[in-house]
């Protein structure tokens, strides 16, 4: 039962991280329009996300647009976006694998090395899944700071972490304990000695009936 709880619970904080990877992807707040120093903006707030950008301004609405070509697109944000819906579907694969391969299913329960060795498999697609949203993230996060730090910036171009960003890294470090946990089971799962004690025993019990 204890292995079963570790699975349980490494179930759970991946498909936490999950819902959080899409929710960082969906988000626009990547990036927020920094106000350090003298910067004179006409809008409330300016964010960009991965796919489109939007402007509070100072009245309370709301304006956004979408990103219009996809070829104009910087490097980093296509990088992003690839590295994000990566993630995100072999997280999603890897946690169907993981209803198949953990001890609290019904499925493969006549083959517990089999369901072992499935269990580590949904366990390691998932750490690679929150390697790819971390870099995603990282990749991004770094271009927001060099360009923050670049004296050549100007000052109103200059952008900050936004709070999607927080949400991605959470996620994905999320995805990766909870891939951990299910392949911190399996070895276990291995005993080929266990049945060979019961023999022994049985024919050192026989031996003494017949004396």
């Amino acid at each position: 039962m204890a292995n079963a709880g570790i699975q349980l619970l490494g179930f759970s904080l991946a498909f936490v991280g999950f819902i959080g990877s899409i929710a960082s992807t969906i988000m626009v707040e990547w990036k927020a329009s920094s106000y350090a120093g003298d910067n004179i903006v006409t809008a409330q707030a300016l964010y960009e996300g991965l796919w489109k950008t939007c402007a509070w301004q100072s009245t309370g609405q709301v304006q956004c647009k979408v990103y219009d070509s996809i070829l104009q697109l910087p490097a980093i944000v296509l990088g992003t976006r690839g590295l994000m819906l990566t993630a995100i579907f072999l997280c999603l694969i890897a946690l169907l694998v993981a209803m198949v391969g953990m001890k609290c299913t019904t499925c493969l329960a006549e083959q517990p090395e089999q369901k072992a060795k499935v269990a580590l498999t949904s366990g390691i697609i998932l750490i690679i899944a929150g390697l790819l949203a971390l870099v995603g993230t990282s990749w991004y996060g770094h271009r927001i700071a060099q360009d923050f730090y670049n004296p050549f910036t100007p000052t109103n171009a200059r952008y900050e972490f936004g709070s999607a960003l927080f949400v991605g890294w959470g996620a994905a470090i999320l995805i990766i304990i909870g891939g951990g946990f299910l392949c911190c089971n399996c070895p276990k799962q291995d005993s080929g000695k266990a049945p060979r004690y019961p023999r022994t025993n049985a024919a050192s019990n026989s031996g003494k009936d017949y004396v």
